[in-house]
């Protein structure tokens, strides 16, 4: 590849689209961010991702760059070999055939991935998992979800669902979660879940950044919502060890914002729950909220035909 080649990429979330344009190399040319507007319905955010990629591709030609590649995350039930977005409670999407749409309209070599997955991929090849031959990137915001990464490869699953971490069932008898089950660690430990209980408990709202702040102080009830929500993700954490026996779990998403009030009760509660496995290093991500479109640059270079 040539030093001007570049990557069109865009990460899709249900409320905004983090767009770049990166290098073989990861090293991001130009950034930009625009709005998803998921209320406006799947065909409409398709016309918007379209035209987005569209205009990436002509900023890259007229500074003098190549757009060699499409790369486009998109949250949801993901089907990569087929370049279909399957399903998505965040965007609407339904059976969406995105490569084949994106092709037709930009002429580049697409590749279609689940945003998770790319970030866990970008994480592993570019960021705080570099050097890990097995990994687990979680990230944890409003929902959480992950992607078990084995040799730079994020595992998909037969049906591209690969991932739901935040559908592992921890408390029986808890909170119902979204996908209509009660227990799942989602509707425990997520940003979304963690704000929630703490309204429930003080009866005043406030997020999850709050509670781990007011925890960090000692308040009794954010010290008994963090509490709960640490042991959930430690449960959580030593049920994906017993399955995949990663050397490394990657934390990434909003709820990493808070450090070591997380990581340090965090890490303790997982030793404790070791037994014969080995306890994974447990460490921040590196790239931030730009892991997404990284990793769906790095999918579209995997994907792009070699002479």
């Amino acid at each position: 590849m040539s030093s001007g080649d570049v990557v069109v990429a865009l990460d899709v979330g249900g409320t905004g689209m983090k767009c770049a344009l990166v290098r073989p190399d990861g090293d991001i040319v130009h950034a930009e961010r625009h709005p998803t507007d998921a209320g406006r319905g799947p065909d409409a955010v398709v016309r918007s991702i379209l035209e987005v990629a569209e205009g990436l591709a002509g900023k890259a030609r007229a500074d003098g760059l190549d757009p060699v590649a499409l790369g486009i995350a998109v949250p949801g039930v993901v089907d990569e070999v087929r370049g279909v977005a399957v399903w998505s409670a965040n965007v609407g999407f339904r059976n969406v055939p995105l490569r084949d749409l994106a092709v037709a309209r930009l002429g580049l070599p697409t590749a279609l991935g689940h945003d998770v997955r790319a970030g866990g991929l970008a994480e592993a090849r570019l960021g705080a998992g570099q050097g890990s031959g097995q990994l687990l990137f979680v990230a944890i915001g409003t929902g959480i979800a992950a992607a078990h990464v084995v040799g730079g490869v994020a595992a998909v699953g037969a049906h591209g669902a690969a991932g739901e971490f935040g559908h592992i069932l921890v408390r029986p008898c808890g909170p119902r979660c979204g996908c209509g089950r009660p227990g799942c660690l989602e509707a425990v430990a997520s940003a979304a879940a963690i704000a929630r209980r703490y309204a429930e408990l003080a009866d005043s709202p406030a997020s999850a950044a709050d509670v781990a702040r007011r925890a960090a102080t000692g308040e009794p009830t954010a010290v008994r919502v963090w509490r709960e929500a640490v042991e959930a993700l430690a449960d959580g954490l030593a049920t994906a060890q017993a399955l995949f026996d990663v050397e490394r779990v990657v934390i990434g998403g909003g709820l990493a914002q808070a450090g070591p009030h997380l990581f340090d009760p965090l890490r303790a509660a997982l030793r404790e729950r070791m037994t014969f496995h080995r306890e994974p290093v447990l460490v921040a991500a590196a790239l931030g909220d730009q892991a997404g479109c990284l990793g769906a640059a790095l999918l579209a270079l995997d994907a792009r035909p070699h002479p």
